[in-house]
């Protein structure tokens, strides 16, 4: 296996032969549209070739409910970036059992948005030897910034997702339409105040998914204490 994704599996198997005997956790972060789901899954697969047990899960499975994803409003940047996702119920139902000390038991999911209702997802069992990999927005926040063993950051230009997002959810190519204000504000929260091209382990150019480039790392931060 050659080009990024044989580099990236290399330095997740890398994280998984120094683990002392727990799952690895994975996290692929990037802004709407910039390719995470394809990402994160044709990793999956290539781990799974190469013999690992992978655990799969998207943030879009932890949202919150509508009543407090809106609760600043319907065109809210803000409310956006500090209330579309349930971190607290992440860490509980998936990030802490596959990390130090946990007991390997996880859910997939807890709530499901289109339907605005909670999800009783069954607990299942991760071997200790299994790789996480986690697909969704803002993963680099602090709540979850220090529980990633590996981590990557798909970046890509606004112009470019947008195009994709218009074709694949017909929403209106043009990032600085007022109709997607507070999706590319609220990016914008999070890419100025967590800056996740320097908190992740690995950046991918990712703004030609078919050819992939993996840049040079900006200086690592750490989320505040």
């Amino acid at each position: 296996m050659g080009g990024v994704m044989g580099r990236v599996v290399g330095v997740v198997l890398e994280a998984r032969a120094s683990a002392g005997g727990r799952p690895v956790r994975v996290g692929v972060d990037g802004v709407d549209g910039a390719g995470k789901t394809w990402f994160a899954d044709a990793l999956a697969d290539a781990l799974r070739a190469a013999g690992v047990t992978v655990v799969r899960v998207s943030v879009d499975g932890f949202h919150r409910p509508a009543r407090e994803r809106y609760r600043r409003g319907r065109t809210s940047p803000e409310g956006f970036f500090l209330d579309s996702y349930d971190y607290a119920a992440l860490r509980r139902e998936v990030l802490e059992p596959l990390g130090p000390g946990g007991d390997r038991r996880y859910r997939t999911a807890v709530f499901d948005h289109r339907s605005d209702e909670p999800v009783d997802a069954p607990q299942r069992t991760a071997p200790d030897d299994a790789v996480l990999v986690v697909d969704g927005i803002f993963l680099h926040r602090d709540e979850l910034a220090d529980q990633w063993d590996v981590s990557l950051f798909l970046d890509v230009p606004f112009e470019e997702t947008f195009r994709r997002m218009a074709v694949r959810d017909g929403c209106p190519p043009d990032p600085d339409d007022a109709r997607n204000r507070r999706y590319v504000d609220g990016q914008r929260l999070y890419l100025g105040s967590c800056t996740p091209a320097r908190r992740a382990t690995l950046v991918v150019d990712n703004s030609d998914p078919a050819a992939p480039v993996l840049r040079t790392p900006l200086p690592r931060t750490d989320p505040a204490p």
